[in-house]
């Protein structure tokens, strides 16, 4: 049985080896196989990633040319990708391509003649998805992957209609290349096949076909259509024999020698073992017995007992001793480093004198010493013992050990306990003074800290605590701080508010109270009172001693200071409150100039409680859509026809009636919602030229201001192209300060984009402020909107007529129109007629007026019999 067993054993052992030999070939080929997937994978699609952002622009410009697409096209190539060309073929024929040097024969290329790249081209028109092919021989020379990406686009008439194909080359030796396929064949034969993304191809068009029908191993690579599968061998073929085959099968033969040859003798001691059998169990029954005894004995009294040979130095522990040492209970053998290893280091020199002495002198062994388990606990050990020797033997000691920490410990704790309380009394004692005066004082300048100033002015509005008389706060904020702690750093910044706080500690009284409350913000809280006189005394000479310069490491360093000063008596007015009419008038400060001192009252009050109510009144209307759009015509200077009309902002208030910009605006900017109101009348102006339109009257254009705040909105573009404005219908009005001061990255990029989408650039107010030509060059308008305080003043003079002339003739120079505000008589329309000015707006024509109005104003004419 035995026999039969080995044998079966090793038949079965070397069909293992073979089978694992096998499966690591497999895994070693499936390894280096999905690294080559991956990346050739992630090549493909990325390089027809790159064109979807050309395809978008195609779709919305269909008349694109030559140059255009060349320009957009240059972009894809400025990436990381193996693209040789991208083509593009209106109705199937090739009329664009970049490169256009190199790829110039491909040029009218007509994919429905071409037998080898017509299926994938119908394919992809037909299906209306992405279709890659190849790979093929491309015209201009070359193999590659062609991918075709069908161009649908949207005519004037709404309907959807075949633009064309777009195709993207990739370069097929590049592909492979950099994707990693022919630094892999030299170490796996690669196949691969689907020509097309034909799933089920089996024809490989790289690599040696021979290879699919070697058993490979097989991956799939997944394309936009379809997928190519990837088949890989190890060159040369499958190694069916492993390498190790001869040395495991010495070794299992070896190992039937050992299985059986034991059998054999087993057979034959067995006998003996019986016999010896029936005698251990007899002394192991009296071991047992005794055993017992002596496991209660030292259970009861949790001693460890040791023995060591003195000469071998062989040293036996039981579990006790193992569990006090902090050693495993194992059995294992133990020697004397195992526990001189353990003794504390300031008790390891006595304790192994101690020990060596009873030794050498065999009298009776005593100590108490510490020991330091591994996870540093300390145990204080108690240690007797005794040394005997047998006949014949050599010289042993035998001893107990016992734990006697809690005894140790006991005392130490309470001689600690006594140290430690006396101790902890002074540091609490300490700590309490510290912290009660780091919670109350700024650790930069030592003043004290809004927490201090609260609690002062909790003290004086107490009704216990309230002081007769007057007070006065004076609420001091750092004006250019920022800029400095911004060029210089925060050390700079550090050192000018320890300045300026001695400052503000020699320029009052003792009995002033000044505290840092913020960044850069002071307050003086005066309480027994300074009458207003000494109040804007002590505000100017702050501002004063601020204003001189102060040197740090060779800069000289300028900053001022805005002080909001509030007074009263203290028994009609709360400190607390004082702060409140302090901070107000700080914000009156900062409004007015800065660097300057403003004092609270009423009319200031007032004021803000306005702001306030307007501010919300403003917001509510956003809310119930309260603003309406009312349209001023724009007429034409020479024949009186209606141009257009300006769409203006008003608001419909439900108390005040209607108001202007003026009433408003303001408020508008400081809640940063102007850009909401210059998008509500766009789409109510939109709205209402539609409805024009159904009652038979026609506007040709519709302009509306635009916010410089819109301009930087990096959803602007999308927001516009949904609102699908017809090209010419829109002008967007833009003040010249908004290009020249604040034009930026996405600034240019939204007005470029503005422009594309067909929609006229104005410039609005002409002549107020200090634009350029080369600031008109570059942003090309359409118009520009002459100020009304220029054209009013032309039927007085000659250098007023001179002046408006100029600007005329520059703007017809650079072919821009001219549009005149505030045509107020019709001898204002007849001279700026003269001077060649395009349109003409202002009260002689129409003030603004709602939509309906304005469609009854179209139809009565009445301008021209005024005119």
């Amino acid at each position: 049985m035995a026999l039969v067993v080995v044998a079966m054993a090793i038949v079965f052992a070397d069909y293992q080896n073979r089978e694992l030999h096998a499966q690591a070939q497999r895994a070693d080929v499936l390894a280096k196989v999905a690294l080559v997937r991956a990346q050739l994978e992630g090549k493909v699609n990325s390089n027809l990633q790159l064109v979807h952002g050309l395809i978008s622009t195609i779709a919305t410009e269909p008349h694109m040319d030559q140059a255009r697409f060349a320009d957009l096209a240059a972009y894809l190539f400025a990436q990381d990708n193996q693209l040789i060309n991208v083509a593009a073929a209106p109705d199937l024929v090739v009329s664009m391509i970049h490169p256009l040097e190199t790829n110039r024969p491909a040029i009218g290329l007509d994919y429905r003649e071409n037998a080898e790249q017509r299926d994938a081209a119908l394919l992809a028109r037909d299906s209306r998805s992405i279709v890659l092919a190849g790979p093929v021989h491309l015209v201009q020379g070359g193999r590659g992957f062609l991918g075709r990406f069908p161009v649908f686009y949207t005519d004037q008439s709404g309907e959807e209609r075949f633009w064309g194909i777009v195709s993207a080359v990739i370069d097929a030796d590049r592909l492979y290349a950099e994707s990693g396929v022919r630094a892999a064949d030299e170490e796996i034969a690669i196949a691969i096949s689907g020509r097309d993304g034909r799933i089920g191809d089996r024809m490989a068009f790289y690599g040696d076909p021979a290879i699919l029908a070697q058993d490979p191993v097989q991956t799939t690579i997944l394309l936009p259509s379809g997928q190519w599968t990837l088949s890989a061998t190890p060159q040369g073929g499958w190694d069916t024999t492993p390498p190790n085959a001869p040395l495991i099968r010495l070794g299992l033969g070896l190992g039937a020698l050992l299985v059986i040859v034991p059998i054999i003798l087993l057979g034959r001691l067995n006998e003996e073992r019986r016999r010896r059998m029936i005698e251990q169990r007899r002394r192991a029954t009296e071991l047992t017995r005794l055993s017992r005894r002596l496991e209660l004995a030292l259970a009861t009294s949790q001693v460890g007992v040791w023995e060591l040979n003195i000469v071998t130095g062989n040293l036996a522990w039981d579990d006790r001793m193992n569990e006090l040492y902090d050693q495993p209970r194992d059995g294992g053998r133990r020697d004397y480093t195992h526990w001189s290893g353990r003794l504390h280091p300031d008790d390891r020199e006595r304790a192994e004198r101690d020990f060596n002495t009873s030794i050498r002198s065999g009298e009776r062994y005593q100590s108490t010493f510490r020991v330091v388990a591994r996870d540093g606990a300390v145990r204080h050990i108690r240690a007797i013992g005794s040394v005997y020797q047998d006949a014949g033997a050599s010289p042993r000691m035998v001893g107990v050990n016992w734990d006697a920490t809690p005894d140790a410990e006991l005392s130490e704790a309470l001689l600690r306990a006594k140290t430690q309380a006396e101790a902890k009394n002074f540091e609490l004692e300490s700590a309490k003074a510290r912290i009660e005066h780091n919670a109350m004082h700024d650790p930069l300048t030592g003043l004290p800290n809004r927490r201090y100033l609260d609690e002062v002015l909790e003290r004086h509005t107490s009704p216990e605590g309230r002081s007769d008389g007057l007070a006065a706060i004076l609420h001091i904020d750092l004006d250019r701080f920022k800029q400095i702690n911004d060029t210089l750093g925060h050390a700079a910044g550090d050192a000018m508010l320890v300045h300026a706080s001695q400052i503000l500690k020699r320029a009052v009284r003792q009995t002033d109270f000044v505290a840092r409350i913020g960044g850069d913000e002071f307050v003086i809280l005066c309480i027994g009172g300074k009458p207003g006189p000494d109040l804007r005394a002590l505000a100017d000479r702050i501002i004063a001693t601020m204003r001189r310069p102060v040197s740090y490491q060779g800069h000289e360093c300028r900053f001022g200071v805005s002080i909001g000063i509030a007074e009263g008596n203290v028994r009609e007015t709360a400190p607390r409150q004082l702060l409140v009419n302090a901070d107000i008038a700080l914000y009156r400060a900062k409004r007015r100039g800065r660097n300057r001192a403003e004092f609270f009252s009423a009319e200031l009050q007032a004021e803000i409680v306005t702001a306030k109510r307007v501010s919300d009144d403003l917001l509510a209307a956003l809310d119930n859509n309260e603003f309406i759009a009312h349209y001023q015509p724009q007429i034409d200077a020479t024949t009186r026809d209606i141009v257009g009309v300006e769409a203006l902002a008003r608001w419909q208030h439900p108390l005040r009636g209607l108001l202007t910009p003026d009433a408003f605006m303001a408020a508008a900017e400081e809640l940063n919602v102007v850009a909401t109101i210059d998008r509500m009348i766009l789409e109510q102006a939109l709205a209402q030229r539609e409805a024009w339109a159904l009652e038979g009257v026609f506007v040709p254009r519709v302009s509306v201001n635009v916010s410089a705040r819109r301009l930087h909105d990096d959803t602007l573009i999308e927001t516009l192209r949904a609102l699908d404005i017809a090209p010419g219908t829109v002008a967007f009005e833009l003040v010249e300060s908004i290009y020249l001061d604040e034009r930026d990255t996405m600034v240019s990029w939204n007005i470029d984009q503005i422009q594309e989408l067909g929609i006229d650039i104005e410039i609005d107010d002409f002549g107020t402020g200090y634009a350029s030509i080369v600031s008109l060059l570059q942003l090309q308008p359409r118009r520009l909107k002459i100020d009304r305080q220029l054209v009013q003043p032309i039927t007085g003079g000659d250098r007023q007529r001179q002046l408006v002339a100029s600007i005329i003739e520059i703007g017809t120079s650079l072919g821009i129109e001219a549009v005149a505000e505030g045509v107020e008589s019709w001898e204002h329309a007849a001279i700026l007629a003269d001077m060649g000015c395009t349109v003409l707006q202002g009260y002689a024509i129409a003030r603004p007026m709602s939509g309906e109005d304005f469609a009854a104003f179209v139809r009565s004419q009445r301008w021209r019999e005024a005119g």
